[in-house]
């Protein structure tokens, strides 16, 4: 036990004093090598994580799938839980892409913020494996790690932009912080999920009611 934690220990000291200190480059100076790189990172890690779950990521697998250097790997992602979640984020702007391109039906805002968050959820349960390494990873984050916060922040980011896209852009009063509060009833109705301690429609009933005790129109 001794050995394995001086090993973790190595490992995030390393992390921590590499280049970049877990920061992503900033996409919009990204050079279309750079580009290219990540993506291939984040689908190696996607890609291992829908066979066989969060233990099945490992950077060293990510690394060779992807054809980059352990190095470079650990620049852009300094742990495996910052990889997963930058790829979380990814899989959750596509979600939000695809409502921008088919707005999300409801009589009212609470009934149009339910249906988004039950389509999330939706979308997870088809990837059962992939959906637990995310929901894994954004719950172990080491708040410590240079960058954590911030890739963390983005998925929250990304979910409120749905909420509101499904608000019609209409502003509600407290609106941060009931945005706030259904990302972290979202996490956590998920983290249910994944630990086998609710069933699917369990899931997406308990945000169902969320969004309408929170929402009033």
């Amino acid at each position: 036990m001794a050995g394995t934690t001086g090993r973790v220990a190595v490992r995030r000291a390393a992390a921590r004093n590499a280049s970049g200190n877990g920061r992503a480059p900033d996409e919009s100076a990204l050079t279309p090598k750079q580009s290219d790189r990540r993506r291939r990172v984040i689908q190696a890690a996607i890609s291992l994580a829908t066979k066989g779950g969060y233990d099945a990521v490992q950077m060293r697998d990510v690394a060779a799938e992807a054809r980059v250097a352990l190095g470079t790997l650990y620049r852009y992602f300094p742990s495996k839980d910052q990889l997963l979640v930058a790829a979380l984020n990814e899989w959750a702007e596509n979600l939000r892409d695809k409502q921008r391109t088919r707005p999300q039906k409801g009589a009212t805002k609470a009934d149009r913020v339910a249906g988004v968050l039950r389509g999330t959820v939706r979308a997870m349960e088809r990837q059962p494996k992939l959906s637990a390494a995310f929901v894994t990873a954004l719950g172990s984050l080491d708040a410590e790690e240079p960058g954590s916060i911030e890739r963390a922040a983005q998925v929250y980011q990304t979910m409120t932009e749905m909420i509101g896209q499904a608000m019609d852009g209409d502003s509600l009063p407290d609106q941060d912080q009931l945005m706030r509060v259904l990302g972290q009833v979202w996490f956590a109705v998920l983290t249910f999920w994944v630990r086998g301690w609710s069933q699917g429609i369990q899931m997406a009933d308990d945000l169902d009611a969320a969004a309408h005790l929170m929402i009033q129109d």
